[in-house]
């Protein structure tokens, strides 16, 4: 019987149910357009991001291109003996590690042996435990600072010369 009141009840020739169904109608309306606005606004923003997107990737596409053509290495030959007079290395450069010592006593590079061409070099390893060993002594040790030539130590020598 409460609400029997409220649709007979008027208020300046309307009933106030009317009016209540009227302020409904007129919010949905407004949210409608408030969210079709703002759809169309993350559309907008949407669409503005896609085109940036294919644009960078146009961008990138040129960049592989350019990388390509700069990692080029007939371009490369070509520009190093254009302007700093590189050349090729001749086979008769190649040397053996074995024939290393020899080249930088004599300066001459002897001929290489097709045996001693695949021998690489081999360097021999103390067991591991002597290792581990050696490297937890280097650690524990503590170490001088290097020095000069004239016995000031170089951190010494680096602030003389930043002052």
């Amino acid at each position: 019987m409460i609400f029997s009141g409220l649709f007979n009840r008027r208020f300046r020739g309307f009933r106030i149910v009317d009016l209540a169904a009227l302020a409904v109608l007129l919010a949905l309306a407004l949210a409608s357009y408030a969210f079709k606005t703002f759809a169309e606004g993350v559309g907008a923003d949407t669409a503005s991001v896609e085109s940036q997107i294919a644009q960078q990737e146009r961008r990138i596409h040129l960049l592989r291109a350019e990388i390509a053509h700069l990692d080029d290495p007939n371009r490369i030959e070509r520009l190093s003996s254009q302007y700093l007079g590189m050349q090729a290395v001749d086979p008769k450069q190649e040397t053996s590690v074995d024939a290393l010592p020899q080249v930088a006593l004599k300066g001459a590079i002897p001929p290489v042996k097709p045996a001693a061409a695949t021998v690489t070099a081999a360097v021999a390893l103390p067991p591991p435990a002597t290792l581990a060993a050696a490297s937890a002594a280097a650690v524990q040790t503590p170490s001088a600072p290097p020095t000069t030539d004239d016995g000031a130590t170089a951190q010494n020598a680096d602030a003389g010369v930043n002052q």
